[in-house]
């Protein structure tokens, strides 16, 4: 007799159901905060639209102004891709991301389990169930909190959440990008090719069911400069926007197939496009997905938001990715002057409320990613997954919260706000219309320099900002120290480093370092390696003072990597002090860092 399909449950504070970027932070910051979290993905790997499956990069406001970096876990990532994997291997960086989530306390990972069904008990969802192909299980997963960070908005469909669809008129929300007539027409999928450039000329064979284009006329006047401009890539092989992006994924992936192979046989065959020594090496079979459901919050950002650079008393996150409307007829359309795309871009940070990240209606789910609260023209920008990414680790943060205190996420508006932005700076994450307060201790103690005046460090802002530095400029073998005016029970330290958020003085092509991984390998650029923030302080100690006037080491370390550390400790001390003693750049004569160490953020943390 054969055997059933076996059945799990699983009982958690928190679950997150998706595993792209938002997904991940998202999960990674509720374990964090303490939370027992379990995330569900449906593929094998991590990261969505920047996994291998997909290979998009990472964009987020920081692509477009550098000092907006988005920085918190979403740097740690990035850091530690720029250490671990200076070849930018997809595998690397997919083992990377599967590392954060598998090994990080507190958090379970069900991979290649696809939620699909929700039971909800009155306004709040009780529990959901995927199913896991590769061990033919039934996982279902109760929890006090849900976090929908599948992109499609899965628990929409299956818990009556609200949500919109497709492009709104001008009339609903006076947006000057809106519609006569609203529509169900969303921004298309794209399906992503891969190459490297060789020594040699490589012959290539299209596939007979691929289409052929003679000439760019026929490719509709697609832009095709990406072998020399490496900051781009075929985005615009792009269809679904006129279709049902959930329920025709499949047949749009069918076609997209059949344009990507034709146009890279336009690129190598049809005309002399600079591509006759490249060689294919990688095409997509999961299309990269912008747009399908859009939860309802109970705000929802609009065009006016994003472009008056507004800010909100609730602010959890912000975006400054230009406004980047794909037309829904994707490759169809002409590109010539950019006439498949609607752009304007945006110079300053907006803020994105708490408000846009929990449902109006279901009252124990939250969302994060692709799905929040935003008409389709504010979506166009905080679409990117950067901006997702900081997202996700504020609903997280949130979320572990409301656990903590008992609450629902629409609670934390009325009594906890002002608490939750303060975690996300204390986390490294930087919200531009707020400060950061030091905590008593350090406000309270007398902070010396061996060098210089250190009180910068106290500023509550962690990175430069339209022009002013906000960091200490420390000589190595200098002591930053904190007096204290009475022994203190120290429980660990603060340090925000500097990773050079502008990739300023990062070894590689410049096009290139602010996105964690590209799609072209070319002879002709120095790309392969990343090198590493010259501005990184590489190796220091930090020393607590006895009561008996000794000094004890409490931390050292001669590899740091990371801008952000929070280190613990318990000890008694009347003093604490940092030694820097190089950074990654102090080995070069006459550079910027060879005698100096650039920090943000250094404070004690005690009772």
């Amino acid at each position: 007799m054969a055997e059933g399909l076996r059945r799990l449950t699983h009982d958690v504070d928190v679950c997150v159901v998706g595993g792209g970027i938002s997904g991940m932070l998202a999960a990674i910051a509720a374990a964090r905060h303490g939370a027992r979290t379990l995330l569900m993905h449906d593929r094998p790997v991590l990261g969505g639209n920047a996994s291998s499956e997909i290979r998009m990069w990472i964009c987020g406001a920081g692509s477009r102004v550098r000092y907006l970096q988005e920085t918190g876990i979403m740097e740690e990532i990035a850091l530690e891709n720029m250490k671990r994997n200076p070849d930018r291997s997809y595998p690397i960086w997919d083992s990377i991301l599967y590392e954060k989530v598998r090994f990080q306390p507190g958090l379970e990972l069900l991979l290649n389990c696809a939620c699909c069904q929700a039971e909800a008990d009155g306004r709040e969802i009780a529990s959901v169930t995927g199913f896991q192909l590769t061990t033919y299980t039934w996982h279902t997963v109760r929890a006090k909190i849900f976090i929908d960070c599948s992109g499609d908005s899965i628990l929409a469909s299956l818990t009556g959440a609200k949500f919109m669809i497709g492009r709104e008129s001008r009339e609903a929300f006076g947006e000057e990008f809106g519609l006569e007539t609203a529509d169900c027409k969303t921004m298309g999928m794209s399906l992503l090719l891969q190459a490297r450039e060789t020594d040699h000329r490589v012959e290539y064979t299209p596939p007979a069911w691929a289409y052929r284009y003679a000439t760019d006329a026929e490719m509709n006047n697609k832009p095709h400069t990406m072998l020399r401009d490496l900051n781009t890539n075929f985005y615009w092989i792009e269809l679904g926007g006129e279709q049902d992006s959930i329920h025709d994924t499949e047949e749009i992936r069918d076609e997209l197939l059949k344009i990507a192979f034709g146009v890279w046989d336009h690129m190598k065959n049809q005309g002399d496009h600079g591509a006759e020594n490249w060689e294919l090496e990688w095409v997509g079979f999961l299309p990269g997905k912008r747009e399908s459901r859009r939860y309802v919050g109970d705000y929802i950002l609009t065009q006016q938001d994003v472009e008056s650079a507004r800010a909100f008393d609730d602010e959890i996150a912000y975006g400054g990715w230009q406004i980047d409307n794909h037309l829904p007829g994707g490759f169809r359309m002409s590109g010539a002057g950019g006439g498949h795309l609607q752009k304007r871009v945006l110079t300053r940070p907006y803020g994105i409320p708490y408000r846009c990240i929990y449902s109006a209606n279901v009252n124990n789910l939250m969302f994060a990613g692709r799905n929040i609260s935003a008409t389709h023209i504010a979506f166009s920008t905080t679409r990117v997954m950067g901006t997702c990414g900081i997202l996700g680790q504020a609903a997280g943060t949130a979320a572990a919260m409301a656990v903590r205190e008992g609450m629902l996420p629409r609670d934390l508006l009325q009594s906890r706000i002002r608490e939750l932005q303060r975690e996300l700076m204390e986390d490294d994450c930087y919200l531009p219309h707020f400060r950061r307060e030091p905590g008593r201790l350090a406000r309270e103690s007398l902070l010396e320099a061996d060098y210089g005046d250190a009180s910068v460090l106290l500023d509550g802002i962690d990175r430069r900002v339209e022009g002013l530095d906000h960091g200490y400029w420390g000589r190595i073998n200098s002591a930053l120290t904190y007096r204290f005016t009475k022994p203190t029970h120290l429980t660990g330290f603060r340090l925000v480093l500097d990773s050079d958020l502008d990739r300023e003085y990062s070894a590689g092509n410049p096009n290139l370092m602010n996105i964690p991984m590209p799609l072209f390998r070319a002879r002709s650029y120095q790309y392969t390696s990343f090198g590493f923030p010259d501005s990184m302080l590489k190796e220091f100690r930090v020393e607590v003072q006895r009561e008996d006037g000794e000094w004890q080491i409490v931390y050292e370390t001669q590899d740091n990597y990371q801008r952000f550390l929070r280190i613990p400790c318990d000890v008694t001390a009347v003093a604490l002090r940092l030694i820097p003693i190089h950074t990654y750049g102090s080995a070069k004569l006459y550079h910027p860092y060879a005698e100096e160490a650039h920090i943000f953020a250094f404070e004690p943390l005690g009772d």
